[in-house]
């Protein structure tokens, strides 16, 4: 199984691309691809004369990783409550070209921020939109307060979330 995760982000310090990448650890005798966004530079914003002079080229190598994975990890950045905005101007590039972006394939969606949420509200917005681009979401985990919470060497360093994480984790994995 081909798994492709990223951090909603283009930050080059995400801590969501740090907790997607974390994710991936859970299933590490899978082959996995972290992406970087940044690798998908496009205009700051979509609008329909920039869509008729054409679709810029990071949208199609975008789609295409998305196509390639069996399983997507997705950690999702919430700015004012939302995607942030270089991530929706991608999905919006993108789902114009591909509605059906996902292709029914399985969803793990997650968020951090350092706040107490844990970016639970774009979290939210995720579930709800991302089915209707063909994702299916089996699962999903808000880990709030990065910095507290979180290591690069141990991963979850707070015990009781670690703990819901890995059953969530098992969980997931019962569904693939």
């Amino acid at each position: 199984m081909k798994i492709i995760a990223f951090g909603a982000s283009y930050s080059s310090k995400s801590i969501n691309k740090q907790f997607a990448t974390y994710a991936t650890t859970y299933f590490a005798e899978n082959e996995i691809e972290v992406l970087d966004l940044n690798n998908y530079p496009l205009p700051v914003v979509f609008t329909i004369d920039l869509e008729k002079a054409g679709y810029p080229t990071p949208v199609q190598l975008f789609i295409d990783k998305i196509t390639e994975g069996d399983f997507i990890i997705i950690s999702m950045a919430e700015h004012n409550g939302s995607y942030t905005a270089a991530f929706k101007n991608l999905f919006d590039w993108a789902s114009r070209v591909k509605a059906k972006i996902f292709d029914r394939k399985k969803l793990l969606l997650l968020s951090t921020s350092d706040g107490r949420r844990g970016g639970m509200s774009v979290l939210e917005t995720a579930k709800t939109r991302f089915p209707f681009h063909g994702a299916e979401i089996i699962g999903s985990f808000s880990l709030p307060q990065f910095y507290t919470n979180f290591n690069k060497e141990s991963g979850i360093i707070n015990a009781e979330l670690k703990d819901a994480f890995e059953k969530m984790i098992d969980d997931v994995k019962r569904k693939l």
